[in-house]
Order: C-alpha cells, then sequence, then structure tokens
C-alpha cells in the first residue's frame, strides 16, 4: 500500500465488513461494563493512538486501566479461539501496547482478545522483554520495506495467502 500505493480494499473483505459490525455492537453494548475477573477499574473504547517514537498508529478497541497501575489493550477478533495465540495477533497487541505505553506512560505487559465466535471468550497475552525485541525488529523490517520500495518474499505457507488482499501480486 505505502510503496506501490496500491489500496488493499479491506473495506471489501468481509470478515473485515464482519468486524466493524461487531465493534460497533461491542462499544454500545459494553459502554459500562468492566470486566472485573481481570482487576479492570476503568477502560476506554476505540481510541486512536499514535506514536512517532515507534512509528505506529492505530485505534485501539478498549483501552483498560487494570487494579495494579498498568494498562493492556484489548481487541475483539471476530474469529475462533483454537488453543493458541497467532502470531499476528500477538503483534498487533504489541503495537497496541507500544501505543498506549507512549501515550499514557504506562506500564504494559499483557494484552486481551476477545474470540466472538467461541462465545466472546477472553483471552490474556502476557509479554515479555523479548516479545518487545521481537516486535522492535519487526518494524525495523516494515520501514526498510517502506523506504526501499522492494517487495517481502511470499510465505511458504500457501495458507496465509487465502485473505491477503495482495496475494496476486506477491513475488
Amino acid at each position: 500500500m505505502f510503496c506501490l500505493c496500491i489500496d488493499q480494499n479491506e473495506h471489501k473483505r468481509f470478515k473485515v465488513q464482519k468486524g466493524r459490525e461487531i465493534h460497533k455492537e461491542k462499544a454500545l453494548m459494553n459502554k459500562d461494563y468492566l470486566r472485573k475477573k481481570i482487576g479492570m477499574i476503568a477502560k476506554e473504547i476505540d481510541v486512536y493512538l499514535s506514536s512517532d517514537k515507534h512509528h505506529l498508529r492505530g485505534i485501539v478497541d478498549e483501552v483498560l486501566t487494570l487494579q495494579d497501575g498498568t494498562m493492556a489493550p484489548l481487541d475483539y477478533k471476530f474469529a475462533e479461539y483454537r488453543e493458541k495465540n497467532y502470531q499476528t495477533y500477538k503483534m498487533q497487541a504489541l503495537a497496541y501496547a507500544m501505543l498506549i505505553s507512549d501515550n499514557y506512560n504506562v506500564s504494559v505487559n499483557r494484552a486481551f482478545i476477545v474470540y466472538t465466535r467461541s462465545r466472546n471468550q477472553l483471552v490474556e497475552i502476557e509479554f515479555s522483554n523479548k516479545d518487545y525485541e521481537a516486535f522492535n525488529k519487526l518494524v525495523k523490517k516494515i520501514l526498510l520495506i517502506i523506504q526501499k520500495g522492494f517487495y517481502p518474499k511470499r510465505t511458504s505457507s500457501r495458507a496465509r495467502c487465502e485473505d491477503c488482499t495482495y496475494k496476486n501480486i506477491c513475488v
């Protein structure tokens, strides 16, 4: 999208449309709901955050304030929970964690995902320093791709390409 100015056309994808509908519903339904089971004492919904320091921006579904003085992102996924956390979800959660940390100047050591197709199952993801280091390396790779304008190699797993908007132009 940034290198060749080719739009993703995300708005045309079913999962994106369905996910946006669910986000709207959850924002209205859960407006005042606090998940006390996880120690939440406050939350903000649909928070736009940016960080020049980490070259990030995004809208976090929910920014949670927890009893222990930390904060955490909560993200709704139109997906089923399959007893494992996918790396893409973890990287997105880390991006949100960095945005929260940079904007609120507070520690973020975990995130939460709600899997809407598994009866809204809530899953916690804990972060280590190693996770943050891996994320920072990934951001550097992405910036290099954007700055140099080259294609990354196609993934070895064709299944990952199924729902990709660029599957027809990868090298």
